[in-house]
């Protein structure tokens, strides 16, 4: 058999690269947004998310899913999840490296975009342990609603040491944070949620009821909606109680998930369930949200990344094997599906660490509008975008071993996280409210581009015309168009962002394509990636784009 097996142009793997550094597209959106460049730990995880070791910390931790334990060997109660070492290694990483809780900690004024890169640079190799990294990231703001209980335990959740396991919180050198919501009756509709709280003598309330998703529950401690007698409120809930005996959190099962899989996402039962109220009786939504706010960040933050992490691939694929008697990378078709991918993720990522920006700079304004349609928008068009990357692979992008399918089973949950997309495009109404102040901040925002190309200005145009109609709109019909809103002000924002900042050839191949006519995407449509107009610089987009070379 020695002449009929000789392996030949066979793309080799691709490791040994910069993923901060070499990404053009993230790094020029750090400099515009952050005060003194980046700081130097981005440099250190973008070489390590580029190794070799990283690539199979992430295989393994998905190869090796997370498993549940009821009990201990003499029948005792524990509930807790068992993680592969590499989840652990991955996790130290992402503490270390403060993408949790740290920026809250964190004095210079652009924490939250330095952050932001570093989710960005690392979530590239992993996306599953992301959940309690970001989940941690977004529970400050919301614990804050209650100072004696944020004093106890922010010092531990903005800590950068990764400390695993269920002790009492206090006594851990670091903590990690959870939120339960959904129950199985109603889903996004909290406000039907059925688990009840009762006030006790001592202070505490104790907690009854079922939770139909809640990942990462090894976290230290969670925020829990439950029904008090004033209405739906919040409570923070540990795993372990201060005199280190273990609170009811019992775990009924593990989900089994289509992606995700080094993530354990469970359903638990509460029964008597000790909590601390947080923020007022009654006022549980407006306390939460501030938590929900920061997650769609991550969702956005973490589909770019998805993206990005796509595209690469595919364009290393492309640099790497012949086919037709080309490689593929200089065949015109091939160029032109990969620019168009690569538009697509720096667009993503432009708008992603633009929204870190307004945290910094406390743009409630903008970010209660230019989130709620950048969460829609982006994580929308990711599955379309990845799947379309793992098809330039061909039939070996199909194969588990090219990583591939793991980003495409990830590919839709962040559409899914904090709100699938019909809830968030009425979120997107919400925002527009007639007494909001959050359009005319957008309206700012697509301000400062127009006059530069005139298929950018009659975009903005057209939206503002959209943005009117709907607004005067009953609810019904104004519900009918959400999504239409939604996806043309994420693109108009991303539209915005290349005009103002990106190279010329880029910003203008985004505006022939996206708000041009035959094959453009549209205002809140799809087209055909690869399908750009004539006179697009293809080949500088590809070559932008590409790492590792």
């Amino acid at each position: 058999m020695a002449g009929t097996h000789e392996v030949s142009n066979q793309v080799p793997v691709l490791y040994g690269h910069d993923v901060y550094a070499e990404d053009r597209a993230l790094t020029e959106a750090v400099a515009r947004h952050a005060v003194d460049g980046p700081g130097p730990q981005l440099s250190a995880l973008g070489t390590l998310a580029g190794s070799e070791q990283a690539l199979e910390w992430a295989n393994s931790a998905n190869s090796h899913e997370p498993q549940l334990r009821t009990h201990d060997r003499y029948g005792h109660r524990v509930d807790e999840v068992e993680f592969h070492r590499a989840w652990h290694e991955l996790m130290d990483v992402a503490v270390s490296h403060g993408l949790h809780g740290a920026p809250w900690a964190d004095p210079r004024p652009d924490a939250h975009v330095q952050r932001a890169a570093g989710f960005f640079t690392w979530a590239q190799v992993e996306s599953g342990h992301g959940c309690p990294i970001s989940m941690t990231y977004a529970v400050i703001p919301a614990l804050r609603h209650q100072p004696d209980l944020a004093a106890a335990y922010e010092s531990g959740l903005v800590s950068t040491s990764y400390d695993p396991g269920l002790r009492e919180p206090t006594t851990k050198r670091g903590l990690l944070a959870g939120m339960g919501m959904t129950e199985k009756q109603g889903g996004s509709d909290v406000r039907a949620n059925t688990t009840r709280a009762e006030a006790s003598a001592d202070g505490t309330w104790r907690l009854t009821g079922h939770k139909w998703f809640c990942s990462a529950p090894m976290c230290d401690v969670f925020l829990v909606l439950a029904q008090a007698p004033a209405g739906l409120s919040c409570f923070l809930v540990p795993r372990v109680l201060p005199d280190g005996s273990r609170n009811v959190f019992a775990l009924q099962r593990l989900k089994d998930k289509l992606g995700n899989r080094s993530n354990a996402s469970s359903e638990v039962e509460l029964d008597g369930t000790v909590g601390w109220l947080v923020g007022a009786e009654g006022r549980g939504v407006i306390t939460i949200i501030e938590m929900v706010a920061m997650t769609r960040l991550d969702c956005v933050l973490g589909s770019a990344a998805l993206m990005r992490a796509a595209l690469t691939q595919a364009i290393h694929h492309a640099a790497h094997r012949s086919t037709f008697g080309t490689v593929l990378i200089d065949a015109p078709l091939m160029q032109s599906v990969l620019a168009d991918l690569a538009l697509e993720s720096e667009a993503a990522t432009a708008l992603a660490i633009r929204l870190a920006a307004a945290i910094d700079n406390g743009e409630t304004a903008f970010s209660r509008l230019a989130l709620a349609a950048a969460k829609f928008w982006v994580c929308k068009r990711t599955p379309y975008m990845v799947g379309e990357a793992l098809e330039v692979l061909g039939g070996n992008g199909y194969v588990e071993e090219s990583g591939m399918p793991r980003l495409y089973r990830e590919a839709p949950l962040n559409s899914i996280w904090e709100g699938s997309g019909n809830v968030i495009a009425l979120d997107v109404l919400r925002a527009m409210g007639r007494e909001s102040d959050s359009v005319a901040a957008v309206q700012t925002e697509l301000g400062a581009a127009l006059g530069v190309d005139a298929r950018f200005d009659d975009a903005v145009k057209a939206l503002m015309v959209l943005l009117a109609e709907v607004g005067e709109a009953d609810p019904r019909t104004a519900q009918g168009q959400a999504r239409q809103v939604a996806g043309s002000l994420a693109l108009a924002l991303q539209g915005s962002l290349l005009l103002r900042y990106a190279p010329a050839e880029v910003a203008d191949a985004f505006c022939a394509s996206r708000f041009g006519g035959a094959g453009g995407h549209g205002r809140a449509g799809g087209g055909v990636f690869g399908a750009l107009p004539s006179g697009i610089q293809v080949r500088r987009l590809v070559d932008r784009a590409r790492v590792g070379a």
